[in-house]
């Protein structure tokens, strides 16, 4: 099963960055995505405002490093929740937890920030050999790397 999400947005307010009773910090916020058409009576984009979630070292980077307005790319997983309200009532939530998230604008000092959280995203862009610096991971043939002796079928 494939639950991911990659939306780019702006960020419709100022993050709060709260922490748990056991010290975890998490950051809720409101995403607005501009939907591909236009509306046709007004000619402007209409938008929708995706409800986020961030935990962790993450939600302290992106209150850090962002305002409302801010243009980011977040990536990550649909989760839902329920919990009673005062009234006794049941309340159902759906949030994008965000496990990756890139700020697509450039900071006054020209310094792009991009953050990965590697405790939820299990993920890993080297599952194989990693050389060391200076090695090669092909043995030295004096061949272009991966052609052998294999005739070319051309």
């Amino acid at each position: 099963m494939i639950n991911r999400v990659v939306l780019i947005g702006r960020l419709t307010k100022d993050l709060e960055l709260r922490y748990t009773q056991s010290g975890v910090a998490v950051a809720r916020f409101n995403l607005a995505v501009n939907r591909q058409f236009k509306d046709k009576q007004t000619g402007q984009r209409e938008a929708d405002f995706i409800s986020c979630q961030i935990w962790r070292q993450g939600a302290e980077n992106l209150a850090n490093y962002t305002h409302k307005g801010s243009l980011i790319g977040v990536e990550g997983r649909i989760t839902t929740s329920n919990y009673e309200n005062k009234e006794g009532q049941r309340v159902y939530r759906t949030d994008v937890t965000v496990e990756n998230f890139s700020l697509l604008e450039p900071r006054q000092n020209g310094n792009q920030f991009n953050y990965q959280d590697n405790q939820a995203n299990n993920y890993q862009t080297n599952q194989g050999y990693n050389p060391a610096q200076g090695q090669s991971a092909e043995p030295n043939t004096g061949q272009e790397p991966g052609m052998g002796n294999t005739p070319l079928p051309f």
